[in-house]
């Protein structure tokens, strides 16, 4: 049932995925240790294309060893705690970003990172990694999203789902004031009474749940009836969904 229900296209969902990520691992390889690999955590953000930009300092070992060598790769996971979600690694290359470009990156990067003042100390630049290849792996966590790659064109021509973006709010909310009423939502779409369900994220196909039933805990995809128009159209199908569990119930 899980494999049936409705989600972005798997080229989609990492696009959005990566475009609200801000963290990931970095590997490099090493100038200091004769080409060894070379792991650091980084902060990033998405340009317009959806390229990781990276500020970076020429006193980090990982700066050093981009400018040595520009081949790299960028890890990002949506769970760290759960190895079965989604996993995304970025094989590019880290160039510099030109001037021309320079306020529109600084502008990005700021969004994501406002307190980055830093960034224009003068030791640091902006990195703009370019795909050669964007990897996915994940388990039944994202309703067997399963496995594989996309070019660099693919990728960039994917969209960001414009749903997402309200997926803290959404489910915060949800989370805070209608858990009840989310575990019935549930139960409704899959048969399964739990009795724990917490959103997790929200896109313009439906929402991702953490759900427990009988002290085990799993994540499962919950549909929309129909795709979400903005972020007034999600309560209204919430509301629909909501209504027709307690139709079914009574």
């Amino acid at each position: 049932m899980q494999e049936k229900a409705a989600q972005l296209p798997p080229v989609e969902q990492v696009r959005t995925f990566l475009a609200y990520s801000s963290r990931g691992t970095l590997s490099t390889f090493s100038k200091a240790h004769e080409g060894y690999p070379s792991g650091s955590m980084v902060d990033f953000a998405c340009d317009a294309d959806g390229y990781p930009i990276l500020a970076v300092s020429s006193l980090a070992v990982h700066t050093k060893d981009l400018l040595a060598n520009p081949k790299c790769s960028l890890l990002v996971a949506r769970d760290p705690e759960d190895r079965t979600d989604l996993i995304v690694t970025i094989h590019g290359d880290a160039i510099s970003v030109p001037e021309s470009d320079r306020d529109a990156v600084r502008t990005a990067y700021l969004a994501k990172h406002p307190s980055a003042f830093w960034v224009d100390f003068g030791d640091f630049q902006f990195l703009r990694i370019e795909p050669k290849v964007v990897r996915y792996v994940s388990g039944v966590a994202t309703a067997i999203l399963g496995s594989g790659e996309f070019s660099k064109a693919e990728y960039s021509l994917a969209q960001v789902d414009p749903i997402h973006k309200f997926s803290k709010p959404i489910a915060s909310h949800m989370n805070k004031d209608h858990e009840d009423e989310t575990k019935l939502i549930v139960h409704h779409v899959t048969s399964i009474p739990v009795d724990l369900a917490l959103i997790l994220d929200v896109d313009s196909l439906g929402f991702n749940v953490k759900a427990g039933y009988k002290g085990e805990n799993f994540k499962l995809r919950i549909p929309f009836p129909r795709q979400a128009a903005d972020r007034k159209d999600v309560k209204n199908l919430i509301v629909e969904m909501l209504e027709a569990a307690r139709s079914k119930r009574n």
